[in-house]
C-alpha cells in the first residue's frame, strides 16, 4: 500500500504506524507534491503555535507548492495570512462574528433540525448526510449571511469538487472556483446596494479606527465562511451519529443523560475531527521538528487527526468515550489559527444530535457498507445510510 493512499483510504492506521516509527515523514501527495507529514500531538501542537510555519504561500519554495490555485478575490483569506494581516482581519471580523450572535442562532438552528426531521416522517430509511447533515449547515451559513432561499445553490457540489477532487474530472476544480466567485461577486454587491441584519453587510460596513476589509480581503472572507463553515459542520455532524451508532452502550449512555451533550461534542471532535489536515505551513527558516530538521520553503502537513489519536495524550485513543476529558484536542486548530467559527460548529453539532435523540430512538444504520470521501485532508462520509 503506498502512503499517500493509505492515507487517504486507511488514515488512522497510517497514522498509528508513522507515530511509532517516523513523527515527521517526508511524504508525496496524491498529485505528487512532496511535504513533510507531523503526526505526534506534542509536535503538531507546537507546531500550529510557531511563527516561523508561514501560512503565506509566497514563504514557499517557489514552484514547489502544487495546491488548489484560487483567483486573488477567494485566496486573500485568514487561512492564508501570517501577522500582521492576519491579526487585522481577525479583529475586523471578530467584531461581526460574535457570540451573542451564534446565541441568536440556536432557536433558528433547532426549529431547521426539526423541520427536517419532520420531512422524514416517524419511519423508514434515509442517507442521513443528504437529507440532514448536509442541509442543516447549508441553511445556517445562509442565514447567518444573508443568502436569500432562492439563491442557495448546490454548494455541496462545489466544495466536493474542491475538498475531495474527482481525478476523471480536472476541470471540475476551475469550474466550481468560476461559480462561487461569480456567487459571491453577485451577492456582495446587492448586500451593498440593501443591506440588512446579517454577518455579509455587517463585514461590508465594518470599520476598526478607521480601517476596514478590502475588496479581495471581504471576497475571500465570505468564500472561507460559507466553504468552511458549511463543509466542516456537515462532515463533524456526520461523523458524530456515525460514531455513536458504532458504539451502542455511548449512545444509551447519551440518550440517558443529554446534559451531557456539550462535552460529548468534544469528544467526537477528537474522534472522529472533520479535518485530518490543518492547513499547509511553509518553514520561514529551517526548523526542527522531533528531531527531523525540514528546510526553509518546504510543504509542511500537521495532523490533526493523527494527534488527536495520539495514546500519549489521549489514553486508548480509537475508542469513543464520552466521558473522557477531551479538553486539548486539536479539531479545531490551536494558537492565533484557531478556528473563528468553532462556537458555530460546536452549537450547529450539539442541536442537531438533541434533534435526533429526541426524535428517532431507533435510529440505526442500515446493513450497507460505508464509503468515506477520497480526500486526504477532509474526513468525511459520502452517504449515512439509517434505518429509523
Amino acid at each position: 500500500m503506498e502512503l499517500a493512499d493509505g492515507l487517504i483510504h486507511h488514515p488512522y492506521d497510517v497514522y498509528r504506524r508513522l507515530r511509532d516509527t517516523a513523527p515527521v515523514q517526508r511524504i508525496a501527495g496524491p498529485d505528487g507534491t512532496p511535504a513533510w507529514l507531523v503526526t505526534r500531538y506534542e509536535d503538531v501542537r507546537a507546531a500550529l503555535a510557531d511563527p516561523r510555519l508561514s501560512l503565506d504561500k509566497r514563504s514557499g519554495a517557489a514552484g514547489r507548492y502544487k495546491g488548489l490555485s484560487l483567483p486573488p478575490a477567494l485566496d486573500a483569506n485568514l487561512l492564508n495570512m501570517d501577522p500582521p494581516d492576519h491579526t487585522r482581519i481577525r479583529r475586523l471580523v471578530g467584531r461581526a462574528f460574535t457570540p451573542r450572535r451564534v446565541e441568536q442562532l440556536r432557536a433558528p438552528i433547532r426549529r431547521t433540525a426539526d423541520r427536517l426531521l419532520d420531512a422524514l416522517g416517524p419511519h423508514g430509511s434515509t442517507d442521513l448526510v443528504a437529507s440532514y447533515a448536509a442541509p442543516l449547515p447549508i441553511t445556517v451559513i445562509c442565514d447567518l449571511l444573508g443568502i436569500p432561499e432562492g439563491d442557495r445553490l448546490d454548494f455541496r457540489q462545489w466544495t466536493d469538487c474542491l475538498t475531495a477532487p474527482d481525478p476523471a474530472r480536472p476541470d471540475a476544480s476551475k469550474k466550481a472556483i468560476a461559480s462561487m466567485l461569480g456567487f459571491l461577486t453577485r451577492l456582495v454587491a446587492a448586500k451593498r446596494e440593501e443591506p440588512a441584519d446579517d454577518l455579509l453587510s455587517d463585514l461590508i460596513a465594518v470599520r476598526d479606527d478607521g480601517d476596514r476589509l478590502g475588496e479581495e480581503e471581504l471576497m475571500s472572507l465570505a468564500f472561507l465562511i460559507l466553504f468552511a463553515g458549511y463543509e466542516n459542520t456537515v462532515q463533524l455532524i456526520g461523523n458524530s451519529v456515525l460514531a455513536l451508532l458504532q458504539a451502542p452502550d455511548q449512545l444509551a449512555a447519551l440518550r440517558k443523560d443529554p446534559a451531557q451533550l456539550p462535552a460529548a461534542v468534544e469528544e467526537f471532535a477528537r474522534h472522529e475531527g472533520p479535518m485530518l489536515l490543518a492547513m499547509r505551513r511553509f518553514p520561514v527558516e529551517d526548523v526542527t521538528i522531533a528531531g527531523v530538521t525540514i528546510p526553509a520553503g518546504e510543504t509542511v502537513w500537521v495532523s490533526l487527526s493523527a494527534a488527536n489519536r495520539d495514546p500519549d495524550r489521549f489514553p486508548d485513543p480509537d475508542r469513543l468515550d464520552l466521558s473522557r476529558d477531551a479538553a486539548g484536542h486539536l479539531a479545531l486548530g490551536h494558537g492565533i489559527h484557531y478556528c473563528l467559527g468553532a462556537p458555530l460548529a460546536r452549537a450547529e453539532t450539539e442541536i442537531a444530535l438533541a434533534a435526533l435523540l429526541e426524535r428517532l430512538p431507533e435510529l440505526a444504520l442500515a446493513d450497507t457498507e460505508l464509503s468515506w470521501r477520497p480526500s486526504m485532508r477532509a474526513r468525511g462520509l459520502r452517504a449515512l445510510p439509517v434505518t429509523y
